[in-house]
């Protein structure tokens, strides 16, 4: 199991370049491939992984932490879309991704 989440991460690590975070304090690993596209929902990272497409973030978080259950989301602690660093991942309820969501859009605005 282990060779295979290594070549996972060293195909996604492949593909990043390292970002600074000013929210984090540690490097965001900014996706450098293909995302989602322009329209609602858009700018996550994509890849293929064994003939699906997948997004890149949610794979990642999985590496490193196992299954994501159906009704819970992986919100960017960061606060950057295309960051993939899973320590700037955290599995959430939708309720409080939107919360955090936002409270970033209110920080900004201030």
């Amino acid at each position: 199991m282990g060779d295979r989440r290594e070549a996972i991460e060293a195909k996604v690590r492949a593909r990043i370049e390292l970002v600074c975070c000013p929210v984090l304090g540690s490097d965001c690993w900014q996706w450098t491939g293909p995302d989602s596209g322009d329209g609602r929902g858009g700018d996550y990272p994509r890849m293929c992984l064994d003939g699906q497409t997948v997004a890149v973030h949610r794979v990642m978080f999985t590496n490193k932490n196992g299954f994501i259950p159906g009704k819970k989301q992986i919100d960017h602690k960061c606060r950057n879309r295309r960051c993939v660093n899973p320590d700037h991942l955290e599995m959430v309820t939708h309720k409080e991704n939107q919360r955090r969501r936002d409270r970033a859009l209110r920080m900004a605005a201030e």
